[in-house]
């Protein structure tokens, strides 16, 4: 069973930048497709960005376009999202997930795996 931790969250200023990683164990994640969500206090959980199980293909949501980046390094098993002009709208718990059936989704009913999540606040 594939288990999956977050890391790189925190509490930063308008403007700044973070890097969240998504380490994997339990098994590999070449063949996964691999997503971010997240999700505000009172909130459902929103897509973010989803890669394919090769990395070339990449969807990212309307709201952090242009702003956020999804990448992966399948020889560290890790999945990033590098996220720069931060805003408070971007405060949220952010996850991520795999997906074995290896096709990047905008759908969190198509994700078998989910980490517990870290925190991102944007002060502004």
């Amino acid at each position: 069973q594939v288990q999956l931790v977050e890391s790189g969250g925190g509490l930063v200023q308008a403007g700044d930048s973070l890097r969240l990683s998504c380490a994997a164990s339990g098994g590999t994640l070449s063949s996964y497709a691999m997503g971010w969500f997240r999700q505000a206090p009172g909130k459902e959980r929103e897509f973010v960005a989803t890669i394919s199980w090769s990395g070339l293909v990449r969807s990212i949501a309307d709201s952090v376009k242009g702003r956020f980046t999804i990448s992966r390094d399948n020889a560290k098993n890790t999945v990033y999202l590098q996220m720069n002009s931060l805003k408070p709208e971007d405060t949220a718990v952010y996850y991520c997930a795999a997906n074995s059936g290896g096709r990047s989704s905008r759908f969190a009913h198509d994700y078998d795996y989910w980490g517990q999540g870290t925190q991102v606040t944007v002060s502004s």
